[in-house]
């Protein structure tokens, strides 16, 4: 999988292609599904919502360039897969998911793994962690039509965002990064993800 699924395809940051190689993404799935694990694609999990392609959980954390003492926001936490690369790459990862039984699942395989440096959390994604924030990096794993103002506010100075921005008619993952009062923003690749769904109070 890594060779010809991410490296091949240019990702050549060495401690996220080392992540990629070591954790185990057959855990992070239905038993049934075990055998498709590696396969180039996403995958079914609970609650309608899914796991990623290996190479676009790859290649969202080499283009936050993430450095060992980061701290990292990860919005959608799904089945756990993407926190416990994040976790093997950067410092600490608080992950948040907006399906409790997702996130209990999540929790249990990442404390089973040993993966001590990942928090999981149950709430509103798009409003982030404020009790957390400032955050080195953060990670969404959900489109939505904008990135949320709420989780801009909690980059930190010279902090990255990667999120999937759009609707049915296509997205586009997009890099923003904090310098002082400015953000940046660049396009990145076409993606399909699951939309970021916001509480309806939020």
């Amino acid at each position: 999988m890594v060779e010809r699924q991410v490296r091949d395809r240019g990702i050549t940051d060495v401690r996220v292609l080392a992540a990629m190689a070591t954790v185990p993404r057959e855990r992070f799935v239905d038993v049934d599904l075990a055998d498709a694990a590696y396969a180039d694609r996403p995958l079914p999990i609970e609650e309608g919502q899914t796991i990623s392609q290996p190479f676009i959980v790859a290649a969202m954390a080499a283009y936050l360039e993430i450095e060992p003492a980061d701290r990292i926001l990860e919005v959608g936490t799904g089945s756990g897969y993407g926190a416990a690369v994040l976790s093997r790459v950067g410092g600490h990862v608080d992950t948040i998911e907006r399906h409790a039984r997702l996130a209990e699942t999540a929790a249990r395989r990442l404390a089973d793994l040993g993966y001590a440096n990942v928090d999981v959390h149950v709430g509103d994604g798009s409003r982030g962690l404020p009790e957390r924030a400032p955050f080195d990096v953060i990670c969404v794993t959900a489109a939505g039509a904008d990135v949320p103002v709420a989780l801009l506010d909690q980059l930190a100075d010279a902090g990255r965002l990667v999120m999937p921005v759009g609707g049915r008619g296509g997205q586009r993952l997009v890099l923003i990064r904090r310098q002082g009062d400015d953000l940046v923003e660049t396009d990145l690749d076409p993606v399909a993800f699951v939309p970021l769904v916001p509480d309806r109070e939020s």
